[in-house]
């Protein structure tokens, strides 16, 4: 869909085990007619942990096999693989508890609208499968595919202008509704810092006053507060014990000093 206003939900069940929920979740393009967003799509659903989409008459038989498709799906190709194109939404729909669909237009008639986050908690509570029907990049839903959910979703966007690609609508609802799962932990891939202890804290500041009083920057017989500053600057800045040394380097430069 060109607009990412438009796809459809089913409910799934409690945020605990991921792989379950992978399991219980459907992702649905309908009518898609961009190889290059099919691929997208696919990319956007496995970095949120889902697996399952299903392609309802798209506009080439062959999309999930397309150079662009696979291009674009860049790490996700067993996803593509997996995929299944299929002729109608009740077919794609088999197994699925409850959809929920947005469109970009309002409806006359139809199921309430909520923002995703104001409904995929309380849906993530309930157990059941779900599946996220997406309207294709021309056209979005149709009002008789609107009017089979049970509720509407709506991406929240600026007021002047809320059309989004389909594969960036993908990636949105898949990831507020695995935050919605319980989300993921952030794995981090830096080493936690060397913090210099307060002994070595001590030991810069104690060279820098030596320094300091070499230089004739600081008055041994009226001091002030110089020293205490300075050490209440140090232990803010949390120095690590390689920018404890950088400090006595300097230090030993400006004083000259050896060793």
């Amino acid at each position: 869909m060109g607009d990412a206003r438009q796809f459809y939900l089913c409910r799934l069940m409690p945020p605990t085990e991921h792989a379950i929920s992978a399991e219980r979740t459907r992702f649905v393009l309908m009518h898609a007619s961009h190889a290059g967003n099919v691929g997208a799509a696919a990319r956007a659903i496995k970095v949120m942990g889902f697996r399952d989409l299903v392609l309802v008459a798209p506009r080439c038989s062959d999309v999930l096999t397309q150079p662009q498709a696979l291009a674009m799906a860049s790490g996700a190709a067993d996803v593509l693989a997996a995929a299944r194109v299929v002729p109608s939404l009740s077919d794609a729909l088999q197994g699925m508890q409850f959809v929920c669909a947005t469109a970009m237009t309002p409806r006359d008639f139809g199921p309430p609208v909520f923002a995703p986050r104001d409904r995929l908690p309380s849906l993530a509570a309930e157990g059941v499968t779900v599946a996220f029907v997406f309207g294709g990049e021309r056209f979005g839903l149709s009002n008789d595919d609107v009017y089979r959910s049970h509720a509407c979703l709506s991406i929240p966007t600026a007021p002047g202008y809320g059309s989004l690609n389909l594969a960036q609508a993908v990636q949105l609802l898949a990831y507020e509704w695995r935050q919605s799962l319980g989300g993921f932990d952030v794995i981090a891939r830096t080493p936690q810092p060397d913090v210099a202890d307060a002994a070595e804290v001590q030991a810069a500041l104690a060279h820098w006053q030596r320094v300091l009083q070499q230089i004739g920057f600081l008055d041994p017989s009226a001091p002030k507060r110089l020293m205490p500053r300075l050490n209440q600057l140090l232990n803010r800045a949390q120095l690590r014990r390689e920018e404890v040394h950088i400090l006595r380097g300097i230090a030993r430069a400006a004083g000259r000093e050896e060793g």
